[in-house]
Parts: C-alpha cells; sequence; structure tokens
C-alpha cells in the first residue's frame, strides 16, 4: 500500500497509543530521545555511527532551538534539534515528517542561522566553524532523484569541473528512511542500528537481541510508553494527534491532486492537469489544517502556500 510505504509508522488502524514504545517520528517523541539533556549520550552515539569516525563527537551542548532573525520582521526558524560539539561545530537535528514544497531551500535558510550567530563584533577575520544539517526524512525525494537503493546522501559545495569538495565547513546530510528494508539479522554497522530502531521502534514489542549495545539499553528505558509521566503521557498522545492530522492531510492531497488532475487532464493534457489539481489539493488541505489549528507557519511550509493565501481560507 502506497501510505504505509511513505510513512512506515502510520496504519489505518492507528495502534500508535497501544505500542510499548514511543513513535520518534512524532514531536514528543524526537525530542524525549534526542533533545534533553538526560538522554544526549543517544544523541551523541547516532551522529558518530551517522558519519563513521569521519566526525567524533565526545560531547554537546544544547543551544536555543528558536532562532530569530537580526530584525524584528525577519522570519524566524525553530529546529527540532540544534547542538554543538566540543570544537564548535553545529549540528541541526530534524524529523521531517511529510514532503513540502521547497524542502531543499529550507535546509539552505536554516542553515543560515547558525552560520549568521558566529559572527563577531569588531575585528574578525571570517574563520567559521563546521555547520551539520542533518535530515531524517519519513519521505523519498520526488522524480526519481536517486535509485531506490541509495538513501543516505552527503551534500557539501563541489567544484563543478573537477568534483573536488571546495568548502568543507556546510554539510548536509539526508537519510531516506522509506528505503530502509534491513530486517533485525542483516543489521551489521551502529547506523544500521540506528537506522532499524528509527523505523521501527513504534512497531517493536521487545528489545531485539542484535540491539545489545549499552546506548540501545538506555534508549528502550526512555521509550517505554509506560513510563512516562501522566503530563508526558499527555504531551504524547497530543503529539501523535498532530502526527496522526499531517499524514491524513497529505495522504488526501495526493489522492485528490491525482484525482482532480486527471479529470483535467481530460481537457488540458496530463501534466496541466495534475499541476492544476494539486494547487486546488493543497487548498483545500490547508483550509482543513486550519481548521484542525496548524499554525500559519506550518501550513506554509507543507503546503507551499503563502500567508496571505492562508489567511484569505
Amino acid at each position: 500500500m502506497l501510505l504505509s510505504y511513505f510513512f512506515p509508522n502510520f496504519a489505518i488502524k492507528d495502534k500508535t497509543m497501544e505500542g510499548k514504545y514511543i513513535n520518534p517520528y512524532t514531536d514528543f517523541g524526537f525530542k524525549k530521545l534526542f533533545g534533553t539533556e538526560m538522554n544526549k549520550e543517544l544523541l551523541i552515539s547516532f551522529l558518530n555511527a551517522l558519519f563513521e569516525g569521519h566526525e567524533e563527537i565526545r560531547d554537546i551542548t544544547y543551544r536555543n532551538s528558536e532562532q530569530l532573525g537580526s530584525g524584528m520582521i525577519d522570519r524566524k526558524a525553530v529546529f527540532d534539534v540544534y547542538c554543538e560539539n566540543t570544537k564548535g561545530e553545529k549540528f541541526i537535528v530534524e524529523m521531517q515528517k511529510a514532503e513540502q514544497n521547497y524542502f531543499k531551500d529550507r535546509s539552505v535558510f536554516y542553515a543560515t542561522f547558525p552560520i549568521r550567530e558566529q559572527a563577531q563584533r569588531g575585528d574578525w577575520d571570517f574563520q567559521l566553524k563546521g555547520v551539520y544539517t542533518v535530515g531524517i526524512l519519513n519521505f523519498v525525494f520526488p522524480d526519481d532523484e536517486y535509485p531506490d537503493d541509495c538513501m543516505h546522501h552527503e551534500v557539501k559545495l563541489m567544484d563543478v569541473e573537477d568534483k573536488h569538495v571546495f568548502y568543507d565547513k556546510l554539510t548536509f546530510v539526508y537519510l531516506e528512511m522509506p528505503k530502509f528494508r534491513k530486517t533485525e539479522d542483516e543489521l551489521v554497522t551502529m547506523f544500521d542500528k540506528w537506522l532499524y530502531v528509527l523505523r521501527n521502534l513504534s512497531r517493536l514489542m521487545e528489545r531485539p537481541a542484535a540491539l545489545q549495545e549499552r546506548v540501545f539499553t538506555r534508549l528502550f528505558e526512555q521509550a517505554e510508553v509506560a513510563k512516562l509521566s501522566p503530563e508526558e503521557r499527555f504531551d504524547y498522545e497530543e503529539s501523535v494527534k498532530v502526527y496522526r492530522d499531517l499524514i491524513n492531510v497529505v495522504e488526501t492531497a495526493r489522492q485528490k491532486g491525482e484525482r482532480s488532475g486527471m479529470e483535467i487532464g481530460l481537457e488540458k493534457g496530463r501534466a496541466e492537469g495534475r499541476a492544476e489539481g494539486m494547487e486546488e489539493a493543497k487548498t483545500e488541505s490547508a483550509r482543513r489544517m486550519k481548521q484542525k489549528g496548524f499554525s500559519p507557519d506550518d501550513i506554509a511550509e507543507i503546503t507551499g502556500l503563502s500567508k496571505e493565501q492562508i489567511e484569505d481560507l
């Protein structure tokens, strides 16, 4: 089923609340595991597995995840997790739950905040610390941009003539999670094991035998729903509802866009029809999200509509 391929943690009969472990694709779940001081060893382990020795992280310091522009009217950025290592290098770690227009533009825009905050008053030689943006994507890039067996992408500024890395202090890492299909007995590296946990945690009923490292002991202890406080349980359930609504909105937009596109396409051609159908679907999805209390910023990011268009709905 197409929906379960793109959103492996979503089921038509939702059992997220009934699972033993929290869903890391929810805002609460992701920040509980990776965005708290008490669990920073989980984030350190994940990042070290991701960079496979090219970047060794011994400790991190969490930074304010809400970044403001230089002026009152500038747009702000809110990161899922924002931290720096002992060398002062910055790491933005984002769980991207659904495909959205201009996703790559958004990644580049977000990276400008940790770059700009390094500016110093007075004399300064413009030397910068490295900035890493890590996107854990619960979707695949469109238009077959990458082959199906290629899910891990590391992007740097490159000289297009001879292909050497022109600037190595700005790195974007994207993980297309729906493409990760390894089973438990196929897990070899720590990177494999972390991807398996992220993709399957909310469906597991016990800790897999392949995940015996100490860091996973910590993870499964922290991820157990039964151990959440009443306040945490309430926040988690609200986060699951938002996640479920988002997935339903995205799937509705996709289906409606295809139907409308085919109908209009009978007269104007398939490509034009699909485009017009998708615009109609985005408008309808934005209207539904507005009714459910989504913020204008979230609606704009997910649908690609302007704030002015959203306000007129």
